[in-house]
């Protein structure tokens, strides 16, 4: 590779950082520019939000006082590492405190794998402390950037400051040593590869699969620091990287010998029924970093006790982080990973059946079966099919919700109870309420069995017929005698609470989930509204319908007003942000409310009041002007469908304008004014905007 096309050179080093940033977004733009000046990046403030958009997803920040943000993105001609160095420290969110050493890593989409190995042994080379060191003692960028590239040069040697210093900071990020640990006596330990002694017993084996989102960075770190610790501990340990180069698949013979396994991910883990029932501690990548040794620790314990572990395959909420997550964080992935599956069934059940009323009329519910009576040339015969196919189709919500939910929280072996679960609920008449409760009640069964100490020649057959037979059994006692009852009475009293509802009452519920579809734009209030609004849509009435027209109102608004604000006043926006508008047209018009998020990672604190501001205005006349929707999904697609269509175009137009202005607002309140001819794209108009993540 040549010089002048080498990932890093003397251009994209900046030894003194603390002259152009004091926060990550700022660090980022000053390595960024470096970039743009080199032709590696075409569009700074693109790459930018690619960069905020990977940072929101998880703090980039490691031990050892290093900031690594990085990200795929298509403004980069090709793969890039700047380097930059700070005397403050910059906090990247590490738990011990600020990074001094921050490396903003580019990678194009579709980046070739040489260049991506680079990048994977860049990230094994920052787990090793001599190399970190040399870092912090370079005085020359050439020097610092012939060292990150592997170049056999001459480096300074570290001053005594940093020689102290650098053990003490070393010894900081390491978890606190085992007690047990601390009473063996001090011996050298073998090789992770190395044979067993003679005479002795089998050395203990471990496999391990890490990955991050982008498989760029943490991927590998995490893999050296467990391979670095599992030679501490004298077991053996094999890794799968599961980075952007692609991976190589562990031999199925050394899974098979494994003792245990250790997943250390933040994306789901491919092929993960390879795993199934052994002994499994199951992390987020930066645990694999931060405490391997722990983790390590870990497993082995739970073989010891003989924990059964049966990961089946890759579950919605593999990427729910660590373990340590509150209850609460975990009860909405596990509540998404329902509403998530659910929703294809939603949206094609319930069109199916809004195009049976629309061809066939209001009373084509008291259709004959079409598997007795089906005239080939009746149109009605026609909407019958249509409704009848829709209704079987919506038949699966509640239970699909239920069994979802189970899955998400205790992966396969909860899709029995939970279906069953969610089919007693529907039996009960217990409703969308009922299909939470099942599933909570199902996942939490299951994961009681799997704690259970369990004979190893038991192990195969638990997640096939002992946990499904006694799971079900448990939830269909708990849900027709004990829960399902209360709950079935409640969704009575909620359905016709909506059936009564009227003037004041409506408006108040529709301002709420205006409020709820527009304040995190797809993401788990939304979902609540959604799955609230679908829930009602199983047992129609004129209440139900009005919810679920003011839900979808709504919903629309955000892409909508983002969409007219790129276009009545581009120069507030960036150029990608401008590109983005013209798709926004058409994902509001379309009911995906995600098409918004773009312009509020940007710029949440202006974008999101905004969309909630007109998201409430519709919300609340959609519900003033009595609007119904029998169509779950469709925007301005199902307009046919709707109650009274021509007011309910009005409120959406009013709660678009509503949020278009005041976004328009608060980005001219803040604007820094430019010179005639210049536009806010261009990244020296206004240096100070940085994108952020919500």
């Amino acid at each position: 590779m040549s010089e002048n096309h080498a990932m890093i050179t003397a251009e994209l080093v900046d030894l003194d950082l603390d002259r152009s940033a004091d926060t990550k977004e700022a660090a980022a733009r000053a390595l960024a520019e470096r970039m743009v000046a080199l032709g590696r990046v075409t569009d700074l403030d693109g790459f930018l939000a690619d960069v905020a958009a990977r940072e929101a997803q998880m703090p980039t920040g490691l031990d050892g006082g290093i900031g690594i943000p990085h990200c795929r993105s298509a403004h980069v001609t090709e793969p890039t590492l700047a380097f930059g160095r700070s005397v403050r420290g910059i906090d990247f969110g590490a738990p011990d405190g600020p990074a001094d050493l921050v490396f903003l890593i580019a990678a194009p989409t579709g980046a070739d794998d040489a260049h991506l190995t680079i990048l994977s042994s860049l990230a094994r080379q920052l787990m090793n402390a001599e190399f970190t060191g040399a870092l912090r003692a370079a005085t020359e960028a050439e020097q610092t950037a012939a060292l990150i590239r592997g170049d056999d040069v001459a480096t300074a040697p570290p001053t005594a400051d940093q020689r102290e210093a650098e053990p003490q900071r070393e010894a900081d990020s390491q978890p606190e040593a085992e007690p047990q640990r601390e009473a063996e006596p001090q011996q050298e330990r073998p090789p992770a590869d190395a044979p067993p002694a003679e005479g002795g017993t089998e050395r203990f084996r471990i496999v391990a699969v890490t990955s991050c989102p982008t498989g760029i960075a943490h991927t590998y770190m995490a893999a050296e620091a467990l391979e670095s610790a599992a030679r501490e501990a004298g077991v053996e340990l094999t890794v799968e990287t599961q980075g952007s180069a692609g991976f190589t698949r562990l031999d199925a013979e050394t899974v098979e010998r494994a003792d245990a396994v250790i997943f250390a991910h933040d994306v789901p883990v491919r092929d993960k029924p390879r795993f199934a029932g052994k002994p499994t501690v199951d992390v987020g990548v930066k645990a694999g970093i931060n405490r391997p040794a722990e983790l390590i620790a870990e497993v082995r314990e739970k073989a010891a006790r003989g924990d059964l572990t049966a990961p089946a395959g890759p579950t919605p909420v593999d990427n729910a982080g660590d373990s340590g997550d509150s209850y609460a964080t975990k009860l909405r992935v596990w509540l998404m990973s329902g509403v998530s599956y659910m929703v294809p069934f939603v949206a094609a059940g319930g069109l199916l059946i809004a195009l049976g009323f629309a061809i066939g009329g209001w009373r084509i519910d008291k259709a004959p079966s079409v598997a007795e009576h089906f005239v080939w040339t009746d149109h009605t015969s026609w909407a019958a099919l249509l409704f009848q196919t829709g209704g079987l189709a919506f038949a699966f919500l509640v239970p699909v919700l239920a069994g979802y939910i189970a899955y998400g929280m205790a992966d396969r072996p909860g899709l029995v109870p939970g279906f069953v679960g969610g089919s007693v609920a529907v039996t009960i008449e217990a409703g969308f309420l009922g299909g939470l409760a099942a599933g909570l009640l199902a996942g939490a069964v299951v994961m009681g069995i799997q704690r259970l100490h369990v004979p190893a020649v038991l192990r195969g057959i638990m997640p096939v017929v002992v946990i499904p037979l006694v799971s079900a059994a448990v939830v269909g006692f708990l849900m027709f005698l004990v829960v399902g009852k209360p709950i079935a009475s409640l969704q009575g009293a909620l359905t016709d609470w909506l059936e009564g509802l009227s003037g004041a009452n409506a408006v108040i519920l529709g301002v709420i989930l205006g409020l709820m579809m527009c304040f995190d734009l797809g993401g788990p209030l939304n979902k609540v509204a959604y799955a609230f609004a679908v829930g009602g849509l199983t047992h129609p009435t004129d209440g139900s319908l009005k919810v679920m027209a003011a839900v979808m109102a709504a919903g629309m608004v955000p892409p909508l007003a983002m969409a007219l604000a790129t276009t009545v006043r581009g120069r507030l926006f960036t150029r990608t942000e401008r590109e983005n508008g013209k798709a926004a047209w058409f994902l509001g018009a379309s009911f995906i409310t995600e098409g918004a998020i773009p312009f509020a990672a940007a710029d949440p604190l202006r974008v999101i009041p905004a969309s909630m501001a007109g998201g409430a205005v519709t919300g609340a006349l959609s519900m003033a002007f009595d609007c119904t929707l029998r169509a779950p999904h469709g925007g301005a697609f199902v307009v046919p469908l709707i109650g009274r269509p021509l007011l309910y175009l009005l409120a959406i137009a009013v709660g678009v304008c509503v949020s278009t202005a005041v976004v328009v607002l608060l980005k001219s309140a803040r604007r820094t004014p430019v010179a005639p001819g210049r536009d806010a794209a261009d990244p020296t108009a206004d240096a100070s905007r940085v994108p952020a993540a919500v």
